[in-house]
Parts: C-alpha cells; structure tokens; sequence
C-alpha cells in the first residue's frame, strides 16, 4: 500500500474520534437484551453517517481477524471512573460495565456492488461511517455483566436504519466484486449467541468467554485520532482507563501481516495468533492438537510448532498429509490445506468464515516456503 493511501486512512479513521456526542449516550445493559442496536448507544444510523456514542473509542489491530474479507470497526466504552487492567497476554480486563461493538460491513461502489478489498479510505466520513459508501451486515455487541461477558449479534435491516437483535444468528447471501473485477458468491453466516464461546472462550475448561482483540500485542500501534496520532494503549493510559502499564513501550507488539517491510516470519505468526491462537493454545478448544500458534513472542516446545509434527487425529482434515507443517513444502503442510479449504469438515477456522483469504494463505504458504529443513527423519 502506497505511503499516501496509508495517510489517507489514517486521517479518515481519525475523525471517528471526533464522534462524541452528548446526547447519544452509551447504556449499558446489565440484565437485559434490547431488540434494537441502537439502544445500546455505541453506533447509531444518523441519517447518512454511522455515528459513535459519547466517549465510545474506536481502535484498530496491528493483525486482523479474518471474516469474508469484511471491513470491521471496532469501539469500547469503559464506563466513567472505571479502568481496564492490564495483562500482558490476554485481552486487556475490562471492567465490569464495559461494552465493545465491532461492526462487520462491505464497501461498496456508486452502483451499489460490493467491493472485496483492504482499502479503507472510502469508507468514513467526518462523523463515522459513510453509510453512502458501504453496506452494514452485522454489530456484535460484547457486554462485561456481574456474571461475565455476554456476547450478542445484531443483524443490520435492508434500509440501515438500525440492527435487530437475532440470537439464532443469520445467513446473508453476498455479492461482491473482487479487485481483479471478477465476482464471488458466497453466503455470510452470522453466528449464534452461542457460537460466540468457539472462538471467545480461550480455556476450554471454563467455556468463560472474553474478547479477543483488544490484548496489548493487537492494540499496540499508532492510531490517527481528531487530536493527532497516539499509540492505542499510551491513550488509554492517558485518558486514565488503563491500569498496570506506565508505558506502551513495556507491551509486545505483533507484527501488521500486510506490512512488507516486517519480517516475514514475524506477519506470519501474527496473522496465525488473531486467526488461530484463540483455540490453538494450551488452554483452548484445540488443545488436544498439541499445535500452538497464539503468541508470537513466545517461542513453545519444538514439538508444539507444527515443524514436522503428525496430526493428532488422521481423517478428510489432514487431505492425506503427514504433517502440519513442512519446511520448504506449503503444498503438503496440513496447515495450508486447511487455511485453503471451504469444506466444512476440513477449513480452519472452523467458525467466522465461508470463503478462503487468498492473501493470507499466501503469507502463510510463503512463510512455510522460505523455511529451511524437512521431514524426512520425523517419526
């Protein structure tokens, strides 16, 4: 991406700050499930502008997840005199009363047809999102209850003029144009209320969900906000809604996966940890796998890498490979075959997603071929 370009979103992201308003304050709800997104006060439709509540901050991740190629803007809103603790591994410990909203949308062009890309310079407008410019599909509203975080899907209505509570989740059939020109058809799968705990749920002992996204090494970058450029966590720290941390410089920090410059190991890892680390840790949903990949910083056993290591169940996931990884081998690595997959039986992840990021099986095929060695004496 141009260094233009980047300024260019950089400065369009920045107004989202400037969203405060007074009279749209943010309520959050400790007991019950309003019908309408916009009671909660984080992201209201006004008129052609997606709009934050008072004192709603929006962020942004040095890697994203992938879902559909769909843009994302993310907000939390920690309540008044209240603050986050910091931990150095996990999602930042919001505290109790705590909303994030994260709004998965397409861009879209001005006939209408929806655009596969990572160019975000379009989309926003001096008061939010540009609702002339892009298509709203779903909200997830994650709210931090006496009893735990409580995870809720919004589906956004064909005028989008609001997003209606739906706990059973959706399917939306979608268009979109690629940047090649060409067309894809998929169906987008809004999961259900409880679905959420497949990825939201690091131990998988406890099922206790938690957001993913807002952990030290994702949110450790530079934002563009109204008042200038900041690192996300030294902005919490000096808005005093971060406790624990005197200084962004003391966080980890991972890697942008479309930052060319970064090691390419480096984009590799981070673009594992979003997309995979949540179950493929020793505490979550695949640990039996005994294969790692969250937290790029820290380096586990050799045995836990994936580096010539067989699956530990055969089946249609391994498509009759031997081993999740193999140096200098992307077409035969397990790994690849999977991330390249759409079978549901067969595709990692296995929630979030109906098409394959063609970029990020990329990195990830690159990263494995440029690796030195291979498997010849793996047992």
């Amino acid at each position: 991406m141009s260094c233009w370009k980047q300024w260019l979103i950089l400065g369009a992201l920045s107004s989202l700050a400037a969203c405060s308003n007074p009279i749209q304050t943010v309520t959050p709800f400790m007991d019950d499930n309003p019908q309408n997104l916009s009671d909660w006060g984080m992201v209201i439709a006004k008129g052609n502008t997606l709009s934050l509540g008072q004192d709603a901050m929006p962020y942004d991740l040095n890697t994203p997840l992938f879902t559909d190629a769909a843009h994302k803007l993310r907000v939390v809103w920690v309540p008044p005199g209240k603050k986050a603790k910091y931990r150095e591994e996990r999602a930042l410990d919001f505290p109790v009363g705590s909303v994030i909203a994260k709004t998965f949308y397409y861009p879209k062009d001005s006939a209408g047809t929806l655009l596969r890309n990572h160019d975000y310079s379009h989309d926003f407008t001096g008061q939010g999102l540009n609702l002339g410019k892009v298509r709203l599909v779903e909200t997830r509203i994650l709210v931090h209850r006496a009893k735990g975080w409580a995870a809720l899907p919004y589906i956004w209505n064909a005028d989008q003029s609001d997003a209606v509570l739906e706990r059973t989740g959706g399917a939306i059939p979608i268009h979109l144009q690629k940047e090649d020109g060409t067309g894809q058809d998929f169906t987008y799968v809004i999961p259900n209320a409880n679905q959420c705990a497949g990825c939201h749920a690091p131990n998988a002992t406890t099922r206790s969900i938690e957001p993913i996204g807002p952990a030290p090494r994702h949110l450790n970058k530079m934002y563009a906000y109204q008042d200038g450029k900041e690192n996300q966590l030294d902005r919490l720290i000096r808005l005093g809604k971060l406790d624990g941390l005197a200084d962004a410089k003391a966080a980890p920090r991972n890697a942008s996966w479309r930052d060319e410059s970064a090691p390419l190991d480096k984009r590799a890892r981070a673009y594992l940890d979003i997309n995979c680390g949540h179950c493929h840790n020793p505490h979550g949903a695949a640990d039996t796998s005994a294969f790692y990949l969250d937290r790029p910083e820290h380096r586990y056993p050799a045995g836990n890498t994936g580096l010539c290591k067989p699956p530990v169940a055969a089946g249609q996931g391994t498509g009759g490979h031997s081993f999740d990884i193999v140096p200098g081998h992307a077409d035969t690595s397990i790994l690849v075959y999977r991330l390249s997959s759409n079978n549901p039986g067969v595709m990692m992840p296995e929630l979030g997603r109906s098409t394959v990021d063609e970029a990020g099986l990329k990195l990830i095929s690159d990263w494995i071929n440029a690796m030195d060695g291979d498997c010849v004496n793996a047992q």
